[in-house]
């Protein structure tokens, strides 16, 4: 028996579930101390974690960074399965599982940071050394020099936009005595949050639309790792995991997500800078167009989709009350104006997406998910952010603010999942058209993402929480 199943598991395998298995009980030990529950229970059940993440989704995790992220996906549908019972209660009494996640949320917290932290890391890590190719353009001095400059300026930016309403990289601190000293220690949590993030994610970009996407999962997870956790056991105070203590710190989650988009696009800026500078040079192969063609055919294709996004996302936004507020602070119809006002920035934001999701996307189910991601960041970035700062002056991050816009959500989704399969109709359908030309087939191909992308759990972990957590904390 013993020897067939080593014959029918192979050897990577079988390390990567052993491994697997030692970090989960590691961190189910660490989940029942935080949680005070029986240690017996938590090592079983950290165990079997770590044990069918290495057997079924070890494969994915082919570095830190989507090892992490398969870690966290995982271990959230995990909490999804087990204690939330959502499955089960879904069945039984649907109007009872928002009440049974807030009795659950300390969970949450601790399947995330004890379970799925660990084993992904590690597994990632181990990733990484069974892919030695994928490794060869690996360059620390890259990663940490483009993070921690990204990162900083990041937090700068950040920091001057929002220093009259704190700083919420450093929520979590009990007190920190004077202006100077806050200053200081956002400016140290943003080059750490950027160094790690260069570190961890520099083998998984490939453009500034996925790049966004690493930064607000990575936001979701620092907020649970940093204000959650880490910050007030500096500040020697006890660890509270409770749902109402996250909705206290609500709005230091909206800045970590909004930072966390920050610092994505500016990691890819640098990223591509220091590609151009030190390591791209290939003057046969040149492109059979110029830039400026590629970037008007996909702000006119962005065009397009953002326009008939915006028009099927109409009527979710006036039966939700945001579009009449589109027209003005004291508007409560709809007239012209908004309507024309709507559909105009929807093109725009659409011409954004072109620019940002090109070629990144192999079926319409990636572009739908993509898209689902991006009008969830244009959620926070929109009625969360901007469309108050425009009207009144002041952005409200609270709970109960976001609990008031969760009605726009929706139509955020509807409008990003249509705009990224009208665009992607478009994109597909000229990049048939380059494949029929041998000369042009393989660099199209090229293009593609990679099929072990870790990207499905980014979408699994990033919308879920984007969307959830304001719900649960709301």
């Amino acid at each position: 028996m013993n020897v067939q199943l080593e014959s029918a598991l192979p050897r990577p395998l079988r390390i990567e579930a052993f491994l697997g298995s030692a970090l989960g009980t590691s961190g189910g030990l660490l989940l029942s101390a935080a949680l005070k529950n029986g240690l017996l229970s938590g090592a079983l059940l950290g165990m079997a974690f770590g044990l069918a993440f290495g057997l079924f989704f070890a494969r994915r995790a082919i570095g830190p960074g989507a090892g992490l992220i398969c870690g966290l996906g995982s271990s959230f549908l995990l909490w999804l399965l087990l204690p939330g019972g959502f499955l089960t209660l879904c069945l039984r009494n649907p109007g009872l599982m928002l009440q049974h996640a807030q009795t659950h949320y300390s969970e949450l917290v601790g399947y995330v940071l004890c379970l799925g932290m660990p084993v992904g890391l590690g597994l990632g890590l181990r990733g990484s050394l069974r892919t030695p190719r994928r490794n060869r353009d690996f360059s620390w001095g890259r990663a940490i020099v483009a993070g921690g400059f990204a990162g900083t300026l990041g937090g700068f930016i950040f920091g001057r936009w929002i220093s009259s309403g704190g700083y919420p990289l450093v929520a979590g601190f009990h007190e920190l005595g004077s202006h100077s000293l806050t200053i200081f220690i956002h400016s140290a949590i943003a080059l750490l949050i950027g160094v790690v993030f260069g570190i961890l994610f520099h083998q998984d970009v490939r453009g500034y639309g996925p790049c966004m996407g690493w930064g607000l999962g990575f936001g979701i997870f620092w907020w649970f790792f940093g204000p959650l956790t880490v910050f007030p056991l500096l500040s020697k105070m006890p660890l509270d995991w409770s749902s109402g203590h996250g909705s206290a710190l609500f709005g230091s989650l909206v800045g970590h997500i909004l930072y966390g988009l920050i610092l994505g696009v500016a990691y890819a800026t640098v990223d591509k800078i220091w590609v151009r500078l030190f390591i791209q040079s290939d003057p046969l192969n040149r492109e059979i167009e110029g830039p400026g063609v590629h970037i008007l055919r996909s702000l006119g294709w962005g065009a397009t989709a953002g326009l008939t996004g915006g028009l099927t996302s109409m009527p979710v936004m006036i039966a939700t009350g945001v579009l009449p507020k589109v027209a003005g602070p004291d508007s409560n119809v709809v007239g012209f104006r908004g309507v024309l006002i709507h559909l105009s920035v929807s093109a725009i934001i659409g011409m954004s997406y072109g620019l940002l999701f090109r070629n990144e996307s192999a079926t319409s189910g990636d572009a739908i998910a993509w898209g689902w991601l991006f009008g969830l960041i244009w959620w926070y970035l929109g009625p969360m952010t901007l469309l108050p700062l425009s009207l009144t002056g002041a952005s409200d991050w609270t709970a109960k603010a976001a609990s008031g816009l969760l009605p726009s959500l929706l139509g955020h989704l509807i409008y990003g999942a249509v705009t990224a399969l009208i665009f992607f109709i478009f994109d597909r359908r000229y990049t048939r058209s380059l494949l029929l030309d041998p000369r042009f087939s393989a660099r199209e191909l090229r293009r593609l993402p990679p099929q072990e992308s870790s990207a499905p759990a980014l979408w699994l972990f990033a919308l879920s929480l984007g969307v959830l957590l304001p719900i649960l904390l709301g």
